[in-house]
């Protein structure tokens, strides 16, 4: 219970970055649906589509559609009731069919179509770790969600590529402090990692030790290098460039201002001082890398 009150906190600051970000990518979506209870955003790519829902939850979680000639795949299906109907309204007005629903980490209301998982996330969602979790969600949300999915899911081993409706989807390892997270590269030009690299102070769920630095800053380089567009996320939605080149100059600076100071309060004066406008709470983070 206490993993899930520190992410719920966690996401009240996560929802006010996320929310600034997502508004940044106006101009350069192709389309824009008018916004209900989440917010709709399509991008052209070569060979398919990419529809981004924001869902402006209290995690402001992230779900996205890839639309191919022939069927569809979606990816991280909302976990609210009002955000899973409005999901699948828009799946419905594309009139095609949905061919996988990959899931790393946010296993929503997907319960009628086939699952796909990286390597790993099937037992880790059965875990304690993870079922602790949803289960505290349960107790906070109650029949605001969704009920969850209980077939059982392909799992595709890291290091591999997979081709849904057209597009190729190559399936690498995040971080490895989120173990058992993917890193997948969408037809070449759209990569996915468990959190977008969007401009803000890092959560301690996603940074929570001196040892995760060196890993979130191997895995955000790797992304970077892969030459995608944009980049995506279970939170935070969709980024650009920009944006993962500003995260591993964060990065580094995190890395030499834990080198420098003693403590966790001198560091969060330290990088207070180094991103005085960048929103998000450093305490937290500052105390788990001090532990």
């Amino acid at each position: 219970m206490k993993r899930t009150i520190i992410m719920m906190a966690a996401a009240a600051i996560l929802a006010t970055g996320c929310k600034n970000n997502s508004n940044n990518q106006n101009d350069t979506a192709m389309s824009t649906q008018k916004e209900s209870v989440g917010q709709f955003q399509a991008y052209e790519l070569d060979g398919f589509k990419l529809h981004v829902y924001n869902s402006n939850d209290v995690m402001y979680d992230a779900s996205y559609i890839i639309e191919g000639r022939d069927g569809l795949v979606v990816m991280e299906y909302p976990l609210f009731k009002v955000n899973a109907a409005e999901f699948a309204e828009y799946i419905k007005a594309l009139g095609k069919p949905v061919l996988t629903d990959i899931t790393d980490y946010h296993l929503g209301g997907s319960d009628t179509l086939p699952l796909t998982m990286p390597e790993g996330m099937p037992a880790f969602i059965e875990g304690p770790i993870y079922g602790g979790m949803m289960k505290g969600f349960a107790e906070q949300f109650g029949e605001t969600m969704v009920d969850l999915p209980t077939q059982k899911a392909a799992e595709v081993p890291f290091g591999s590529t997979q081709q849904y409706a057209g597009v190729d989807f190559r399936f690498d390892r995040g971080a490895s402090t989120d173990f058992p997270g993917a890193m997948i590269l969408i037809g070449g030009q759209v990569c996915y990692t468990h959190w977008a690299p969007y401009q803000m102070h890092m959560s301690p769920l996603q940074m929570g030790s001196a040892a995760a630095i060196d890993a979130e800053l191997e895995t955000t380089k790797t992304s970077l290098a892969t030459g995608a567009r944009y980049f995506i996320g279970g939170h935070g939605g969709l980024v650009e460039k920009a944006a993962v080149e500003a995260r591993i100059a964060y990065l580094e600076k995190v890395k030499q201002i834990r080198a420098e100071c003693k403590n966790a309060a001198a560091f969060a004066d330290a990088l207070a001082k180094a991103y005085p406008d960048m929103p998000g709470d450093i305490a937290p983070l500052a105390e788990a890398l001090y532990k």
